[in-house]
C-alpha cells in the first residue's frame, strides 16, 4: 500500500497501488471480452494520446484535485491543496519521485496514482499483467441487472497485494459497474467498494466514465471527474470530453 499520512489514510477513499505505464504485456493474454472492453476504452488508439488532464473528487472526502498527465514522458502536474487545505500547484516526473519533496512522495504522488487509475481502469486491466478471467454472466451487485464479469487479481506482492476488481460488463462492451475487494486490511480504508460507472462521455480517443456512485464498506459512496480533455499527437488543442 502507498505509504498515506495517517489523516489522508482516514480522509482517502483510495485503492493506491504501483502505475505501470501503458506497455504492450506479450505474455498476457486477456480473456475476448477483457480485450473487447479495453479496445471499447480507447486501448488501441492509446499512444496517440499526448497528455490527459481531469479533476477527481470524492464530495464531503477529497477537495478537487487537477492533474495533467503526460504518459510518453510519465510527467504530471498538479493543482489542488494541501492537507493544511493550502493552494498548491507542482510538475514532476515520476521517474525522478526520490529527488522531489515529502509532499510530492507521500500525498500527492499517491493521490495520483489513485485518481488515474480510476480514470482508466479498463485500460489497467490491459497493461498491468494482472490475472484475468471471464466469469461469465451475473448479476451486478447494485442494479440487479445481468452483465459480464471480469476478474482481475494482483499478485500477493506489490502495492496492493491479492486486491480483487470485479468488473460488469454489458452488451456495449462498457463497465456498467464494479466491485472492489480489498486483500489486507488497511485501517480508515475500505475493504469493499461496490460502485455504478456513469456519466459517459468520449474525450478524444478515449472513453470515460465521470460519474460513480454506491457503497464503501456498505456506506454511501460517490467519486466523479470534471474537466476530462485529452490532446493528441501533432495537435496543441485540447479536446474536452463531451
Amino acid at each position: 500500500m502507498t505509504n498515506l499520512s495517517r489523516p489522508d489514510v482516514i480522509r482517502l477513499v483510495a485503492f493506491s497501488m504501483l502505475l505501470i505505464l501503458p506497455v504492450t504485456s506479450g505474455g498476457q493474454q486477456l480473456p475476448p471480452v477483457a480485450e473487447q472492453m479495453a479496445k471499447t476504452f480507447g486501448l488501441d488508439s492509446f499512444g496517440k494520446v499526448e497528455a490527459i488532464r481531469y479533476t477527481f473528487t470524492i464530495p464531503g472526502l477529497v477537495s478537487a484535485r487537477t492533474w495533467e498527465w503526460k504518459p510518453k514522458t510519465d510527467t504530471v502536474s498538479y493543482e489542488g491543496k494541501d492537507k493544511e487545505g493550502k493552494p498548491v500547484q507542482v510538475a514532476y516526473k515520476r521517474s525522478e519521485l526520490s529527488s522531489q519533496s515529502d509532499a510530492v512522495k507521500n500525498q500527492i504522488d499517491p493521490g495520483f496514482v489513485n485518481d488515474q487509475y480510476w480514470l482508466l481502469l479498463p485500460l489497467h486491466v490491459a497493461w498491468d499483467g494482472a490475472s484475468v478471467t471471464d466469469e461469465g454472466m451475473h448479476e451486478t451487485p447494485l442494479g440487479k441487472t445481468s452483465a459480464q464479469r471480469i476478474v482481475v487479481k494482483y499478485a500477493s506482492s506489490g502495492y496492493s497485494p491479492g486486491d480483487t476488481w470485479e468488473l460488469y460488463v454489458g452488451a456495449d462492451k462498457r463497465v456498467e459497474e464494479m466491485t472492489y475487494h480489498r486483500a489486507v486490511a488497511v485501517p480508515g480504508l475500505p475493504n469493499v467498494v461496490n460502485a455504478t460507472w456513469e456519466g459517459y462521455k468520449k474525450a478524444g480517443p478515449l472513453l470515460i466514465s465521470t460519474e460513480h456512485h454506491g457503497t464503501a464498506d456498505g456506506k454511501p459512496f460517490q467519486l466523479s471527474f470534471a474537466d476530462v480533455a485529452v490532446r493528441v499527437k501533432g495537435s496543441k488543442t485540447w479536446i474536452s470530453a463531451q
